[in-house]
């Protein structure tokens, strides 16, 4: 995570009802695969903790392999706000950068 995203996670731990952001993947998209970010009031029964700097990122167990090994950033322009990913393991993606194929 970059400071960016541990900042903005920090920020939505200390909102009145904190809630810990959940990644998965989802099948979507012409490339295959898509980020699935939910937030939620505490860990799924098989999520992967991460905590790094104190805050905590949960994974969805079926989500490692497709990012394992992937920076996330929080990124602000005049358009839009959101969680964007650095993934070594993308081998596609397709135009858009909507969906990816990861390698085996």
């Amino acid at each position: 995570q970059t400071p960016g995203a541990v900042d903005r996670l920090r920020a939505l731990m200390k909102a009145p009802t904190p809630q810990h952001l959940r990644i998965g993947v989802r099948n979507k998209g012409c490339a295959g695969l898509s980020y699935h970010l939910e937030y939620v009031d505490k860990p799924g029964r098989f999520d992967e903790v991460v905590e790094q700097d104190g805050v905590k990122v949960l994974i969805d167990s079926k989500a490692l392999f497709s990012i394992i090994g992937s920076e996330m950033d929080w990124q602000e322009d005049a358009l839009s706000a959101k969680f964007a990913f650095k993934n070594p393991n993308v081998k596609d993606a397709c135009g858009c950068g909507e969906s990816f194929t990861v390698g085996h």
